[in-house]
């Protein structure tokens, strides 16, 4: 058992703790100590995902209690990926925030670390009841970053978000108590060996939990209709937070992309492919308006907003194909998505305090100073998302359309993926055309520009670079952690297979 899979759990843990007294120290002192914890996330994403390149599984049973009866946890390829995603934008959003947005209120950084506590667990985490309490600490410390600054905006973004998702986490009680009732487990490789067994008296009960769950998922992934609340709520979070808030959908996601191949995959007897006719719809109609919304959006940010819902669409055409083809796309994809929408909220937000009279809205006021600056991180930025060759986005769509090809319905879903790729990129042009192209006048004066805050945002462009220069690696990567995902029987045998003796005890105690 290797104690380096706790680390991303626990140095979040400590490092919150830790601000939570250092607050009479002031903000330098907050700041350092909040950089140095999330700094040390990325070498340690970077070992993961060197251990677990080869297809290992690595295991941690808190407690040395044995699978299934213990809270366990578990690094794997896509674990790993999600880990390294996180440290570097929690990185990026954190030196961004150093120019002024961690000093609005209180606790920034304690807050920003919870948040990464949760999010690094829901990753890790091998049972469902802890992805629900990982779920918790995340959405906790989330409210308490978006009302951040505080503002008539943020108040009441954060009540429509705070109301959705107590109504999710209510739900999400109600499919944990029923899968847990009809399986007498919540570990998800003894779930995916006791739920095949399940007979047709009782497979109905475990259906409905499933499906209970998706929607709980669909909720955090803000799939639509469950995803209006997020445009409105990004747009009003501060910068930093919601280049942070481009991980939260992914978590949705990611539970997706580990449940349901795991546990109601084709071989889950009675309750297989429980979640195949449902995902793919709600992906289409997500990516339909979430371009639909980017068209229509009137401000910067409210267009990133949208923007991660167009992606989150998109991501999950991937995932809903549910083929192995359909997860190396989902894989490549996450990575390019996540990265791209932190950078565009962080263009966003620098924009908007740039363009003192205008903001980020869509109108024609005095041009911005810097204009030179500012516009070529937004020109490589909107490249970059809108899917246009030669950068990630591109190569991330591409792979989805390769894997569309065979598929049921391709036609369809070829259509929608390129009707709303061409109305995103006539948006951004748009955008692009509003603040740098048709001004006013010349230039004024304005704030100074910050070097942190530029290159923040410089720092994640590279990483969306990297990902075409190094493309090889990276499309290899995704394939690898795509056959893990399609044939689960590795992830059980990991986690449940050096103990044989506990699955017979399990089984006479039911």
């Amino acid at each position: 058992m290797t104690h380096l899979v706790i680390l991303p759990v626990l140095l979040p843990l400590i490092a919150g703790s830790l601000l939570l007294l250092a607050a009479p120290l002031g903000a330098a002192a907050c700041r350092a100590i909040g950089l140095a914890a999330t700094l040390v996330l990325l070498p340690l994403a970077l070992l993961l995902l060197d251990r677990v390149a080869d297809g290992a599984y690595l295991v941690y049973a808190l407690g040395d209690w044995a699978p299934p009866f213990g809270i366990v946890l578990v690094a794997d390829r896509l674990a790993a990926v999600m880990l390294l995603l996180t440290a570097l934008v929690a990185l990026a959003s954190l030196v961004y925030a150093g120019s002024g947005d961690d000093t609005r209120g209180p606790q920034y950084h304690a807050l920003f670390q919870f948040q990464l506590l949760g999010i690094n667990g829901a990753f890790l985490t091998g049972d469902l009841f802890n992805l629900f309490v990982f779920f918790e600490v995340l959405l906790i410390a989330s409210y308490a970053l978006l009302l951040h600054g505080l503002g008539a905006r943020r108040v009441g973004a954060a009540i429509h978000v705070v109301v959705l998702n107590l109504v999710g986490s209510a739900l999400f009680l109600f499919a944990v108590g029923t899968l847990y009732g009809v399986t007498g487990t919540l570990n998800f490789a003894d779930l995916a060996r006791i739920v095949p067994l399940l007979g047709p008296d009782v497979a109905p009960l475990a259906r409905s939990g499933a499906l209970l769950l998706l929607g709980v998922f669909a909720l955090k992934a803000a799939v639509l209709p469950l995803g209006f609340w997020l445009p409105r709520a990004y747009a009003a979070a501060t910068g930093a937070t919601a280049a942070l808030f481009a991980v939260l959908t992914k978590v949705g996601v990611y539970a997706i992309l580990r449940v349901y191949p795991l546990v109601f995959g084709p071989g889950a007897g009675e309750v297989a492919s429980v979640a195949t006719a449902w995902v793919l719809p709600a992906a289409l109609v997500t990516l339909a308006f979430g371009a639909l919304g980017v068209l229509a959006a009137r401000t910067l940010r409210t267009s990133a907003g949208w923007m991660v819902v167009y992606s989150v669409g998109t991501l999950l055409v991937a995932v809903g194909l549910f083929s192995e083809a359909g997860y190396a796309a989902a894989v490549y994809y996450t990575a390019h998505s996540t990265l791209a929408s932190a950078a565009l909220f962080l263009v966003s937000d620098l924009v908007a305090r740039q363009r003192v009279v205008g903001g980020d809205r869509f109108e024609v006021v005095d041009a911005m100073p810097h204009g030179v600056v500012l516009g070529t991180l937004f020109f490589v930025t909107a490249v970059t998302i809108a899917g246009l060759p030669p950068l990630s986005g591109f190569v991330g769509k591409l792979l989805v359309l390769q894997a569309a090809g065979t598929a049921p319905g391709a036609v369809v879903i070829w259509s929608v993926l390129l009707g709303a790729a061409l109305l995103v990129i006539v948006a951004v042009a748009r955008a692009g055309s509003a603040l740098f192209w048709r001004t006013a006048t010349e230039a004024s004066a304005g704030p100074a520009l910050d070097g942190r805050s530029v290159g923040a945002i410089v720092g994640l462009l590279a990483c969306v670079v990297g990902l075409v220069a190094w493309g090889g690696a990276a499309t290899s990567y995704a394939w690898s952690t795509a056959r893990q995902l399609a044939d689960p029987s590795g992830y059980v045998a990991a986690v449940l297979g050096a103990d044989a003796s506990a699955r017979e005890r399990r089984r006479s105690l039911r």
